[in-house]
């Protein structure tokens, strides 16, 4: 990091819904140089609102929180408040959670199991402009980068008034995908997929999985295999 980042006091938003949690994590970087805790909050409505109000350099963003997740947390501040970043501080490195996050606009991506210096390091690595990413995921991020997922095929014209979107969600179930490893294949949340699931839902009248697969293959938006 630069010496103006390294010798800059930076302000912090603490967001986690677990109380206990929250609250450690405001008491560990308390006890350290170079942050100050401006604001905790309970989950990504909460801290939207404490970015407007309050305008801190950085928000340490669960990812798994009620009302508004971080995923979804994160792209609203990078959007309406870009002078803040965020660190996503979560239990979960895997891509599910990685790679919507930082697509979503995050900087910073580190465990629970990161010690004090490890966070007050990401967080200034993001106010000069670089990454605060852990080792574990630096590396995933290589794998991945080396061996990337082609995005699916989305029909020419989506029928009963899909999106592009819904029906790239649709196509997906119909091949036996799951929520999660949907969220993965587009790099979203789980939360974004099933809103995309409900949309599509609405507007095609079907009830469940079974009836969307068939549906898929006689709208002609995926086809039998051969043979």
């Amino acid at each position: 990091m630069t010496e103006a980042a390294a010798g800059k006091t930076a302000r912090v938003v603490v967001a986690d819904d677990q109380t206990v949690v929250r609250e450690g994590i405001v008491m560990l970087l308390g006890l350290l140089p170079g942050v100050e805790v401006v604001g905790a909050a309970g989950d990504g409505e909460e801290a939207v609102r404490l970015v407007a109000e309050l305008a801190p350099d950085v928000v340490l963003m669960d990812l798994r929180m009620p009302r508004c997740d971080g995923v979804e947390a994160t792209r609203r501040i990078r959007s309406e408040h870009p002078g803040t970043q965020v660190v996503v501080l979560t239990t979960y490195a895997d891509d599910e959670s990685l790679f919507p996050a930082l697509k979503a606009g995050a900087r910073g991506y580190l465990t629970k199991d990161a010690g004090g210096d490890e966070i007050v390091r990401a967080v200034h690595s993001v106010l000069s402009g670089d990454a605060g990413l852990s080792p574990s995921v630096q590396r995933r991020l290589l794998e991945r980068l080396s061996a990337p997922e082609p995005e699916p095929a989305a029909p020419a014209v989506a029928p009963d008034g899909l999106t592009t979107r819904e029906a790239e969600v649709l196509v997906l179930i119909a091949e036996g995908l799951s929520n999660q490893e949907i969220a993965r294949r587009l790099s979203v949340s789980t939360a974004t997929v099933k809103t995309h699931i409900n949309n599509m839902f609405s507007k095609t009248g079907l009830k469940d999985r079974a009836q969307a697969v068939r549906y898929a293959y006689g709208k002609g938006l995926v086809r039998p295999p051969a043979g």
